[in-house]
């Protein structure tokens, strides 16, 4: 992945809006869906324009993209376990849990961690948060509508 740190954005047709991704010493810190872009931001960076192949329709995992989850290390555990849903597949937020090493999926209060975790994704679309169908988002819900259409969900 390119080292050079910035923020970088291009706009989305299909999403009808910018997507931005911030990024430093080679990984993935935050994506957003903001409807102008960053005065800062370039418009050039090969993680941003994976995802800009992904929303006009090309299959895509990003598995090899290092996102940088800067969340509590319990929420840390659920967003790896929901980088492992498949494109097209959604799951719900009980299955997360089972996915989750130290979860229990019986458990309210961990299922509330799941929920928490998902709703502080910083890296919607790289996370695929909006493949977990009872579970909150942390892009716009228009975004995680148009990106559950995209895979069929």
């Amino acid at each position: 992945m390119d080292e050079t740190a910035g923020i970088y954005a291009q706009e989305s047709p299909y999403l009808e809006r910018f997507v931005q991704v911030g990024v430093a010493s080679g990984r993935v810190l935050r994506v957003t869906f903001p409807n102008e872009a960053e005065d800062d931001a370039l418009p050039d960076h090969a993680v941003l324009d994976r995802i800009m192949a992904y929303l006009e329709g090309v299959e895509e995992d990003f598995s090899d993209v290092q996102v940088a989850l800067t969340v509590p290390t319990d929420q840390r555990g659920v967003l790896e376990a929901v980088r492992n849903i498949p494109y097209g597949d959604q799951v719900n937020v009980e299955t997360v849990a089972r996915m989750t090493s130290g979860i229990d999926h019986t458990e309210e209060a961990d299922l509330d961690l799941v929920r928490t975790a998902l709703d502080a994704n910083p890296a919607p679309i790289l996370v695929p948060d909006h493949r977990v169908r009872d579970g909150p988002s942390a892009a716009p819900p228009d975004v995680e509508q148009k990106l559950r259409s995209l895979e069929g969900l």
